[in-house]
Formats: structure tokens, C-alpha cells, sequence
């Protein structure tokens, strides 16, 4: 059985973020995670193109890399990871997720048929893929016959405008083990209120199917209690939260309240530490500068720390900031 059908609705799902979702983001979010509040994270979105090119591969694959200190806390607070991964070529997908179920320890597969991005929706991949749903039944099929992990899809509700049943239709003759849709089509980008209510279509869609797979709600989740309320409301099995870590890093903890200044700089210091550690180097340390503008608000003097933190460069620079 998929994991996926073995926890108790609603499902909570940290969503896939590019330079986000990191290993050092999700060790840091799950050190401040209630056991039981969150059940799925995804690593950051990683071209299946990119991995089979040895040069590319190169660039990419840190995307995929998980700590020992992530790997005990998910094993800990019973989370389960999945690899996200994207592109537009069956056999390369098949290599791929080969690769991943053999040489590295995921639970699951998903792939990503909703980045809207232009450049990448203009080479037919991620949503560019809901205007071509004989390739995207390929990939799928290509992605479940290459593993016996399973193979979940995230997707939207249309690409320039809403075809929610049409489109999840052909996505779910292929039986994926999770479907998770974000209720804007990709014209919308991230613009304009997710409609749930299209995400619900979906739902309606699986049953009338007699189909036994879950179906999460993403877009505009800023708290657990959102999620869950969004669950029942509209017939959900779970949903997925995404950029609500950037307006409380602490949300998959039950007990809700302001942070303090000491809490914050507490977060601040170890996001930076466990990110040159892991990184050194190899990753551009002006990342962690939109995670600085949420450490630093809502106490007296931020604006201030905040501007200097913007200026730093290395850990060290963020040293002589905090002293």
C-alpha cells in the first residue's frame, strides 16, 4: 500500500519551492515541527534532463541531497520525503526515477506539472504539459513503470484558462498515487485567490471514477487550521503549503503565537550556520537574504538589523551584525 493512503486525513504536504526547499530549510522546519502536524515534504523541483546530462547533472543534483540530521528527524516525526522532478521526455524520466528508487532513499516520486513559469511552460514542461496530455499520460506511465515507489503528480486547474476536468481527467486515467492541485491555471501564475472550488471538481472527478488516491488542495495556506478547515470544506483528502513558511517558519507547530526577538535571531543564526555547513560555498549566500526579512520584523530596532542584514555577504558579516 502507498504511503500516501496510510495517514489519516487531512494530509499536510510542504510544497516544492525552488532555492526553498532545500535540505537546510526542511531540517530547519522540522526541528520546529509538532510530531503529527506535517506528513510530506518535497525536495526542490530537479530536471530529469539535467540528471541524465553529465555536465548538468553537475549543477542539479545538489536539489536531491538529504542530510543525516534531515534523515533522523523524518524518521523521527514519521514524515515521509519525495522527489520532485520535471521535464518533458519519457525516457529520460525512466532513467531517472530508476536512479532515485535504486541509489537513494525517497518514498515517493512527484512530478511537476504546474511550475508556471514561462520559459519553462514555452519548452511543453511542468504546466506546459495540462496542453498536451498524450505526453503527460507518457511521462507518467514511463515514471510508474520504472519504480515500485509511488508516483504522485502537482499540477494546476488549467493552463491560459480553467479545464479542471478535462485536464485532471487524462491525469487520473493513469492512476497516480496522489494528485495535488494548485487551484490557478498557469496564465494566473500566483496572481488572483486559488479557487478551491475548481480543486473540489477534482474530488468530485476521482470518485466518480471509483478511483482510491488523494487529492490535495494547494494554494493560498497560511496556517493548519486554514488547511484543515479547506479540507473539510471542500471534500479534500489534504493540502499542501507553500509560501506560508515565509510568513511563520514555526506553522507546523500547533501552538500558535507572535515570536519573540530572541526566537527569531535563534532561527535567524542556526538558518545561517546549518546553511554555510552544509553549502559553504557552493551556494550563493544572498538566498538566505529573503529568509532575513522574516527573522527580523516585529520588534524594536529590526528595520535597522534588517537593512544590515541585507548587506552581509558570509557568516561571518552575519556574526558582526547579530554581536
Amino acid at each position: 500500500m502507498s504511503f500516501w493512503k496510510k495517514f489519516n486525513p487531512p494530509i499536510i504536504a510542504l510544497a516544492p519551492m525552488e532555492d526553498v526547499t532545500d535540505t537546510v530549510l526542511r531540517e530547519l522546519l522540522l526541528n520546529v515541527t509538532d510530531p503529527g502536524a506535517l506528513h510530506v515534504v518535497m525536495t526542490e523541483f530537479v530536471s530529469t534532463d539535467g540528471l541524465v546530462h553529465p555536465k548538468a547533472r553537475k549543477r542539479v543534483i545538489h536539489r536531491l541531497q538529504v542530510t543525516d540530521e534531515e534523515r533522523r528527524l523524518l524518521n523521527e516525526k514519521n514524515v515521509k520525503i519525495v522527489a520532485q522532478i520535471w521535464g518533458n521526455t519519457p525516457e529520460n524520466y525512466a532513467q531517472v526515477v530508476k536512479e532515485i528508487t535504486e541509489e537513494m532513499e525517497f518514498d515517493g516520486i512527484d512530478i511537476n506539472m504546474g511550475c508556471p513559469v514561462p520559459k519553462v511552460v514555452a519548452r511543453g514542461c511542468c504546466s506546459g504539459l495540462i496542453g498536451n496530455s498524450t505526453l503527460a499520460k507518457e511521462i507518467i506511465q514511463a515514471a510508474q513503470e520504472a519504480t515500485d515507489l509511488p508516483v504522485s503528480v502537482k499540477t494546476r486547474i488549467g493552463l491560459k484558462s480553467i479545464a479542471t476536468e478535462e485536464w485532471i481527467g487524462h491525469v487520473l486515467e493513469t492512476k497516480p498515487a496522489a494528485l495535488t492541485i494548485h487551484g490557478r491555471t498557469q496564465k494566473q501564475m500566483s496572481h488572483g485567490l486559488a479557487d478551491w472550488s475548481e480543486i473540489a471538481k477534482a474530488a468530485r472527478l476521482r470518485d466518480q471514477l471509483g478511483l482510491d488516491l488523494p487529492v490535495i488542495g494547494n494554494g493560498d495556506v497560511l496556517s493548519l487550521d486554514e488547511a484543515r478547515s479547506k479540507c473539510d470544506e471542500f471534500g479534500l483528502d489534504g493540502a499542501m503549503i507553500g509560501r506560508g513558511i515565509f510568513d511563520n517558519p514555526w506553522l507546523f507547530m500547533a501552538a500558535q503565537r507572535e515570536r519573540t526577538k530572541e526566537e527569531k535571531l535563534d532561527m535567524l543564526w542556526k538558518h545561517t550556520e546549518l546553511f554555510d555547513r552544509v553549502w559553504g560555498d557552493t551556494k550563493n549566500f544572498h538566498i538566505l537574504r529573503r529568509y532575513y526579512s522574516i527573522y527580523s520584523k516585529g520588534f524594536p530596532g529590526a528595520a535597522e538589523l534588517r537593512a544590515n542584514l541585507m548587506q552581509t555577504s558570509c557568516i561571518a558579516d552575519v556574526k558582526k551584525v547579530l554581536a
